[in-house]
């Protein structure tokens, strides 16, 4: 599917090749996150394929949420689209996909409700719920649950035709226990964190259960087509620092060195939204090469910090990703304009230029070209 013709996105045929991929034409993200100097920072959008799009929105009147991550040629589409929309200003794609396709492969139902969002209508309520997941089954396999979500990335890796690098991902540990066990989103995260205090040994056997195949899963991304990876680990900031340490860290150390053994090449970002108060831990005690940033923290801090944290652990700089407040795109051009250029200034070399959080379904599409035309502008620099 030609990446300059939408016409033929669900049914164009599939090519499910895992080899003989057109040959990369923009490496500038993957030679930023490998700590390389670049002319320019890099720049793409969490959610940049979402519903802020209106030809998303389009394929999304005649295909529920997750029958387009299960259908190849629909994943591929929406992926493409803002490459499509924003040609020349977007460094990287990434695939469509979900979080919570883990927790369906270990055996949860999920659903999507329209304008309520992700509910699990059986959560995991007490320890002994733990039986009810698949992952301990004989005969379970990673790469058969989530073989829907390789030929996505392996059919839009070759549709993408080598414009921009495509990166897949996976939802942390803390993050998808939360869900698995609130049953959907939560503004307490009551229950989820009441696991933690009451059922220790359980809380533990099911985050090390989720980091097992979550650490798989990535792999088989990169495997599948992948040519970088994030984890996300959405709800970091629910947990204080003391919690963050026990219940977190550790299975977002597990899962870095794990992929990091099996695809050492392959840059791999952490995203801990919240946990501004772990970036030192995350430096010094995991393998991510990059640190996104939400937009609570301040750049100039965050790059000392996380520069002194490294050096003092023996690691190359971290590359730093981030962090525009996503609010910002309601502001008028000239407002993004000048909060980018400032952001970009801020950050200085060794950096992803991104979003504090994901796309909204009510921005403007025009105001994230402002964006991401500003970062072209403001990030140039004499390599």
């Amino acid at each position: 599917m030609p990446i300059n013709d939408p016409t033929t996105a669900g049914d164009a045929p599939l090519n499910l090749s895992p080899s003989g991929f057109p040959a990369l034409k923009n490496d500038l993200y993957l030679r930023t996150a490998r700590g390389e100097a670049t002319e320019r920072a890099p720049v793409w959008c969490m959610r940049q394929a979402g519903r802020y799009l209106p030809e998303f929105r389009a394929i999304r009147v005649e295909h529920d949420f997750f029958r387009v991550c299960r259908t190849p040629a629909l994943a591929t589409e929406v992926t493409v689209q803002p490459l499509r929309r924003y040609a020349g200003l977007l460094d990287a794609a990434i695939i469509f996909s979900d979080i919570l396709v883990v927790p369906q492969a270990m055996g949860l139902q999920v659903e999507m409700v329209p304008g309520k969002g992700p509910h699990l209508p059986e959560p995991l309520r007490a320890p002994a719920d733990l039986a009810r997941l698949a992952d301990r089954r004989p005969g379970f396999s990673v790469d058969v649950e989530l073989d829907y979500v390789y030929k996505a990335l392996t059919n839009t890796r070759h549709a993408l035709q080598g414009q921009v690098p495509l990166l897949g991902f996976a939802g942390a540990p803390w993050t998808l226990m939360a869900y698995m066990v609130e049953g959907g989103g939560s503004k307490t995260f009551a229950l989820a964190k009441a696991w933690l205090f009451e059922h220790p040994a359980a809380a533990h056997e099911l985050l090390g259960r989720i980091a097992d195949v979550a650490a798989e899963f990535l792999v088989g991304q990169v495997r599948a087509g992948a040519q970088a990876l994030q984890l996300f680990e959405s709800w970091a900031g629910e947990l204080g620092p003391r919690d963050f340490a026990e219940f977190s860290l550790p299975y977002l150390a597990r899962i870095a060195s794990h992929v990091k053994r099996q695809c050492p090449d392959v840059p791999l970002t952490v995203f801990a939204k919240g946990a501004h108060y772990a970036l030192e831990q995350l430096a010094a005690q995991t393998v991510f090469d990059v640190i996104s940033l939400d937009w609570t923290v301040d750049p100039e801090q965050a790059r000392a910090r996380v520069d002194r944290a490294a050096a003092a652990a023996g690691r190359r700089p971290v590359v730093l990703q981030g962090n525009l407040d996503p609010t910002l795109l309601f502001g008028s051009p000239e407002v993004i304009r000048q909060r980018t250029t400032e952001m970009c200034q801020a950050f200085g070399s060794a950096h992803i230029a991104n979003l504090g959080h994901g796309m909204m379904p009510s921005h403007d599409p025009e105001r994230l070209r402002v964006f991401l035309e500003t970062v072209h502008a403001a990030s140039r620099r004499t390599v």
